[in-house]
């Protein structure tokens, strides 16, 4: 019998979720956790596929463990939690197409993929769902780029390895851009936060502020015009 789970390197814990699928086998879920966190350390804090090969008669058990998902790899080399919620408004990090190599390469055995070049592609195509630039454009255009074969010498050469330098220039872009992302939403959610209490006043009755704001204005001259007139 095989059970798969998907546990954080090296700190599997005990939970519902695993007594409901270890429970009714009758094995020791203590041996199993010590034993899955023994065979996932070297993956620690990342998410890890884990199958356990599991013997029902015997209750002897064997743990397979599989390369981490294209995600968390792309996480980790990044140095960054998640990925953007909002891709459209907001980054997550920039990378460069030799970190993107490096990640197709590890995973390129575990992929369907007839090449490295095809493999980059699949890993290009987690960077678009997670927000993540490349080279400090958006993935799904380097995605064309790579098709125009433009990062070729690059791929067939492997190169995995980004300059000090480079990764300099990569994070005072990605900066640059963040504070203008940051910038623009919070514009955005203040426009919005003045267009809904504009609606509810209107929808009470009530005359939005600039409004009141220009008739407390107009009153002096008012008062002007009518003393004027009683002369």
């Amino acid at each position: 019998m095989q059970i798969k789970l998907l546990v954080e390197g090296g700190s599997m814990k005990p939970g519902p979720a695993l007594s409901q699928k270890l429970g009714p086998i009758g094995i020791n879920i203590s041996q199993v956790i010590q034993k899955v966190n023994d065979a996932t350390k070297d993956f620690n804090g990342l998410k890890v596929p884990v199958e356990l090969d599991v013997n029902t008669s015997t209750k002897e058990f064997g743990v397979n463990v599989f390369s981490p998902p294209v995600s968390e790899l792309l996480k980790k080399e990044l140095g960054i939690e998640k990925g953007s919620g909002i891709q459209k408004k907001m980054q997550a990090a920039n990378a460069s197409i030799e970190q993107i190599i490096s990640i197709a390469k590890s995973k390129l055995p575990n992929l369907l993929c007839k090449d490295l070049k095809a493999a980059v592609k699949t890993v290009i195509g987690s960077c678009v769902s997670l927000g993540i630039l490349i080279e400090n454009k958006p993935a799904s255009e380097v995605e064309k780029q790579i098709d125009d074969g433009k990062y070729d010498q690059e791929i067939q050469e492997e190169k995995t390895e980004t300059s000090p330098e480079k990764k300099a220039k990569l994070e005072k872009y990605f900066l640059k851009l963040s504070e203008a992302e940051e910038k623009k939403i919070k514009q955005e959610e203040a426009e919005k936060e003045a267009a809904e209490k504009e609606a509810e006043a209107k929808e009470a009755g009530e005359k939005p502020e600039e409004e009141e704001k220009a008739e407390e204005e107009a009153k002096p001259e008012e008062i002007e015009e009518k003393t004027e007139e009683k002369k």
